[in-house]
């Protein structure tokens, strides 16, 4: 049966994004993606991008077909509009946010909470890279709030899923 799965802030080809990472290059990166990918995406399974496929470039789509599965991308802050007729050439679809499932926000960057708690239980986002959203939960041993990850956010940039795409399951 087919997956569907999450990730984002690929920036195929962005050398400083490579270093950052921890990789030589963007080459290395790239491959890097690509086959923790390929690891767990099949041919029939989706794919949901959540922005930034690239660092404000086409060049680096072409690397999209070297990923299985079928591929829909929600556009980042770091994918331009005039690249979209070229990056069409490489996935299924493109839009702005999508709403899935009726509970879920498929979206680039985080939404405000505003937004989100009266509409969708969950935002899946990427944008903000390794860090989380943050909330708090009230200790009542220490008598103080606690920081804990928001639970209506789940950040799927490749910095904070291992560069994997992953699954509601794994994600809720």
């Amino acid at each position: 049966m087919a997956q569907v799965r999450f990730i984002a802030d690929l920036h195929f080809n962005h050398e400083n994004c490579a270093f950052h990472r921890g990789f030589r290059n963007a080459d290395e990166m790239n491959n890097h993606i690509i086959k923790q990918w390929n690891k767990v995406v099949h041919k029939r399974d989706v794919t949901y991008i959540l922005g930034d496929v690239t660092m404000e470039k086409s060049k680096g789509y072409e690397l999209l077909d070297r990923l299985n599965g079928l591929k829909h991308v929600v556009l980042g802050n770091h994918d331009r509009r005039q690249d979209v007729p070229k990056l069409l050439k490489y996935v299924a679809s493109v839009g702005g946010a999508i709403k899935y499932k009726s509970q879920y926000m498929l979206t680039h960057i985080p939404i405000h909470l505003g937004e989100l708690k009266y509409r969708f239980n969950i935002n899946i986002h990427g944008h903000v890279h390794e860090n989380t959203i943050m909330g708090y939960k009230w200790n009542y041993v220490t008598q103080e709030d606690e920081e804990i990850p928001h639970p209506s956010y789940r950040n799927v940039s490749v910095d904070n899923v291992n560069y994997t795409p992953k699954t509601l399951k794994e994600l809720i």
